[in-house]
């Protein structure tokens, strides 16, 4: 008798792919409506990739004016302009899904060494991170007030959260709380980006429709409600703290030190997943450290997001 043999056919699953489709979970904490309208800014352009992420929270932060109520003047505007986004992409976030998670954080800075308080915010911080084993990325484009509340609350929620914090002058409007959580929780996964996000609007590929102003004219202007949201706020790129967002489209999102749009940044003595703005000479731009790390990818993001402002315009 003759032995057959059945030759199965081997199928290898690519984990590049698999990863590529799934979404990074995020909150945003913003100072949108605040005395600096580069916040509206960076919130268009993430209301434009909302489609890929897991948006878990739009949570308002101090200092000053900005308030939820200036998140949901956004999402009026992303409401009208959701049906040709949706049409672009099903993963787009309903306007009402939105509203559901926009949370009122802290208003006032913090005013002892340690939190005294618990805003709505931080409460959604922390019950967002207890129900997830996932890494949950804290965007913070404003003071980390609401983050440093909800880790003095709940301290476990540490092992989830990951924190990329715009800080510079949002340091100074709250350094209380942002001293907290370096001292009390140095082994927090935190990128401290206090120069490097310059490279957004400082440097890099200026050229024909590339300027700070020239492509705003171009390419956002006119363009949805989105667009004109855009416009009304400021009419040249700032969009200061956008390079949080560019981190977690282009790059490896658990190597901070590795090149994304959102910079490349470096370990210090802190603590082992603290990194900060890269100090070498080369990377320097107009006097901020690690500016260039953003700027050197300025023309292929733009063209990006200018593809993806285009749809409003279809």
């Amino acid at each position: 008798m003759k032995t057959l043999l059945f030759l199965i056919p081997i199928v290898f699953f690519s984990c590049s792919q698999e990863s590529q489709e799934t979404r990074p979970q995020v909150i945003v904490s913003t100072d949108i409506g605040g005395s600096d309208p580069d916040d509206f800014q960076s919130m268009v352009h993430f209301f434009l990739y909302a489609d890929r992420f897991d948006i878990k929270g739009l949570v308002s932060s101090p200092p000053h004016d900005g308030r939820a109520s200036h998140i949901m003047e956004a999402i009026d505007a992303y409401e009208k302009d959701f049906p040709k986004m949706k049409a672009k992409s099903e993963k787009f976030p309903s306007p009402d899904y939105l509203r559901e998670i926009t949370k009122q954080g802290a208003i006032d800075a913090q005013k002892t060494p340690e939190p005294s308080e618990l805003s709505v915010g931080a409460q959604w911080i922390i019950s967002q991170a207890k129900d997830t084993d996932d890494p949950l990325y804290v965007l913070v484009w404003g003071s980390i007030t609401d983050v440093a509340q909800a880790l003095h609350d709940s301290p476990d929620i540490q092992k989830v959260l990951r924190v990329y914090s715009i800080g510079s002058w949002n340091t100074v409007q709250d350094s209380l709380s942002r001293d907290y959580i370096y001292h009390t929780h140095p082994d927090l996964w935190w990128i401290e980006s206090n120069t490097t996000f310059r490279g957004m609007y400082m440097g890099g590929y200026q050229e024909e429709d590339y300027g700070n102003l020239s492509f705003v004219e171009t390419h956002v202007k006119g363009h949805g409600a989105l667009g004109d949201l855009y416009y009304s706020q400021k009419k040249d790129i700032k969009m200061g703290d956008t390079p949080s967002v560019l981190y977690l489209l282009h790059g490896d999102p658990d190597n901070p030190e590795d090149e994304s749009w959102g910079g490349a940044y470096v370990r210090t003595n802190h603590g082992p997943q603290y990194w900060t703005d890269n100090p070498v000479d080369s990377l320097i731009e107009n006097n901020r450290p690690g500016a260039k790390t953003v700027n050197k990818f300025r023309k292929v993001y733009l063209d990006d997001w200018a593809g993806r402002m285009s749809w409003l315009t279809e």
